[in-house]
């Protein structure tokens, strides 16, 4: 943007330096020195030229360049004085002084571009006997554009920053994606192929199977982290994620299902959810034992996640749940409901002789009542 930037002030530079040159053509009686005159004019020139092709690499854009920029504007309108006369009306560059001054609003924002309109506006006041209001109107649009010039500028620059950003993220987004898609299709359906038919012919096979089961629970974990894209917020994080690495580390077996892309969630939701999935494996593992298996399924809508975990376990007794709340033992009500009903969701519990299958179901951000409670 600032190379754009630079290419336009060099199409302005052009334009004041031939305004510049037929003006002081136009006037060349005003000059009480008029060899002096020519001399600044033609070296203004020269300078213009110079300054396009040392702007035009961004390595060049110095401080240095800026300053020597500056001064020979601030020189040309201080020698004005003395080449024309004490009772000058128009200073030799004229609207010259538009190179430097965008310049610095360019590269310094608007606090150059203030800074540059207050010291051309001295040069050009101070050395006056009288200050009529065209003078005063020209000084007045210096000291004012500078600064909105700056700040446009600034504008322009942090916008194509955010905007080349956002490509950025969005095209490793898609790239990510493509391929968890490509391996999800392969790798993870051998490794869950393997997996199940490991566990069918038993022995040595099971453990084989065994493994491959961990390693699609760690390359599905890997991916899903690898597919999240930070928000602009930095308060939403991908539940999915999340899900798989708790899975992976619970001393239960646990079989994980989510959607393909990331489930982004606000980070409360994310970590109260877990939890409570949490809080599910960890009845497994104590009505059940480590031997115990359990399913975990994550499917996404776009207000609402709901979450499924279900056992092979014995079941729960009919009132079993009810009893336990009667005699204060609030674990599952705690832990699981009362989570999930914080956050405005909802948990409900069937069993069986099949098992057991809790049905989580949270909004994507916090309701804003349990916030406020």
């Amino acid at each position: 943007m600032e190379d754009r930037l630079h290419a336009a002030l060099a199409i302005v530079r052009v334009v004041v330096t031939i305004n510049m040159v037929g003006l002081n053509a136009y006037r060349r009686d005003n000059f009480d020195h008029p060899t002096a005159g020519l001399t600044i004019v033609v070296a203004l020139a020269v300078w213009t030229a110079a300054a396009i092709w040392l702007y035009r690499d961004r390595a060049r854009r110095t401080p240095v360049l800026l300053v020597a920029d500056l001064a020979i504007t601030l020189a040309a309108i201080a020698a004005t004085p003395w080449v024309k006369s004490d009772h000058f009306n128009a200073t030799i560059p004229g609207f010259w002084v538009m190179g430097a001054l965008l310049a610095w609003a360019i590269h310094w924002h608007w606090r150059g571009g203030l800074v540059a309109a207050a010291l051309i506006a001295a040069f050009d006041l101070l050395p006056r006997t009288e200050v009529d209001q065209g003078n005063y109107g020209n000084v007045f649009l210096i000291l004012i554009g500078g600064p909105v010039v700056g700040f446009l500028c600034e504008s322009l620059q942090r916008m194509a920053r955010e905007r080349d950003a956002a490509e950025h993220a969005a095209a490793a987004a898609e790239e990510r994606t493509r391929l968890a898609r490509a391996v999800h299709d392969g790798v993870l359906q051998v490794l869950a192929m393997t997996q199940r038919r490991g566990a069918a012919e038993g022995g040595v096979w099971a453990e084989l199977g065994r493994l491959a089961g961990e390693q699609e629970r760690s390359l599905r974990s890997l991916i899903r982290q690898q597919d999240t894209v930070p928000t602009e917020s930095g308060g939403r994080v991908d539940l999915a994620g999340a899900l798989e690495a708790m899975a992976t580390a619970h001393p239960v077996r646990v079989e994980v299902a989510t959607p393909g892309a990331a489930v982004l969630v606000d980070a409360h939701v994310a970590t109260e959810t877990v939890a409570a999935v949490r809080a599910c494996l960890d009845n497994v593992l104590a009505h059940v034992g480590p031997d115990g298996s359990a399913w975990v399924l994550a499917q996404a809508a776009p207000d609402e996640i709901t979450v499924s975990v279900r056992d092979d376990g014995p079941g729960i007794a009919p009132g079993r749940l009810q009893q336990a709340e009667g005699e204060g033992r609030l674990g599952v009500v705690s832990s699981i409901r009362g989570r999930v009903e914080d956050l405005g969701g909802t948990a409900t519990v069937e069993s069986g002789d099949w098992g057991t299958e809790w049905e989580i179901v949270v909004p994507v951000q916090r309701s804003t009542d349990s916030t406020d409670e």
